[in-house]
């Protein structure tokens, strides 16, 4: 199966996002090691789809964004330019459907961990401030981009009561506005450039990112007994 990839890096520093698996990424010190991390995180995210999954992957490389960001900690702004079109209303049903069911796993994740005050790795600090360490604090994180996603496309949200609710409420709010499916190009924050498109794509990166860390610190901590693991990592 050929994977079609954005290429984001500074210098070696590399992420690379799945164009056709929305969310889908690896992460690596350089080009060749987040390639190679790509079948298991293209088995892993058909899995979590209910789908038939393989790992006979080839990445093609279709875009690149050489930033200045610090992209070992995750840090991007890359737009794809398949993040540019305009969304037919199917399309859209269908991404926000899968939105929605990674806040929904991400919640059932964080349930399921015995103790979500307990920590297992150092501090460290990054460009958004300390690194999560805990559930909860992973759990926090990840709801509290709620609102900043969707005010980057002009957007009214908040990041109140869970992380599925607040997401819920946001795309209705998002619905409430003529023309969203035109997907409008923004310039947001920072001189970053957002559409719908890339809203959608962000939600469930970022919410496999910290999924991916609050699995694996519980499992060091607890092992696997109880955990509830959506994402199938």
């Amino acid at each position: 199966m050929n994977i079609k990839c954005v290429w984001e890096h500074n210098g070696n520093d590399t992420l690379l996002y799945a164009v056709d698996f929305i969310g889908a990424y690896t992460r690596g010190e350089n080009l060749e090691t987040a390639i190679k991390k790509m079948p298991a995180e293209i088995a892993s995210y058909q899995k979590w789809l209910g789908e038939d999954f393989t790992d006979n992957v080839e990445v093609v490389i279709v875009g690149e964004k050489e930033s200045d960001l610090i992209i070992k900690d995750a840090d991007s702004d890359v737009l794809f330019e398949s993040e540019k079109a305009p969304l037919t209303i199917e399309e859209y049903e269908k991404l926000k459907a899968l939105v929605l069911k990674s806040a929904k796993d991400f919640l059932t994740l964080y349930k399921s961990i015995p103790d979500k005050s307990a920590a297992v790795i150092a501090e460290r600090k990054t460009f958004y401030g300390q690194v999560p360490r805990t559930a909860d604090e992973m759990y926090e994180h990840t709801k509290s981009v709620n609102e900043y996603y969707f005010a980057e496309i002009d957007v009214d949200a908040d990041n109140n009561n869970d992380i599925y609710n607040c997401r819920k409420r946001g795309f209705e709010a998002l619905e409430a506005k003529p023309n969203f499916l035109d997907n409008a190009l923004i310039e947001g924050s920072y001189g970053e450039s957002w559409t719908l498109r890339k809203v959608l794509r962000r939600f469930i990166w970022h919410d496999r990112i910290h999924a991916r860390a609050m699995y694996r610190t519980a499992v060091k901590l607890f092992g696997t007994k109880n955990l509830v693991n959506p994402f199938c990592f």
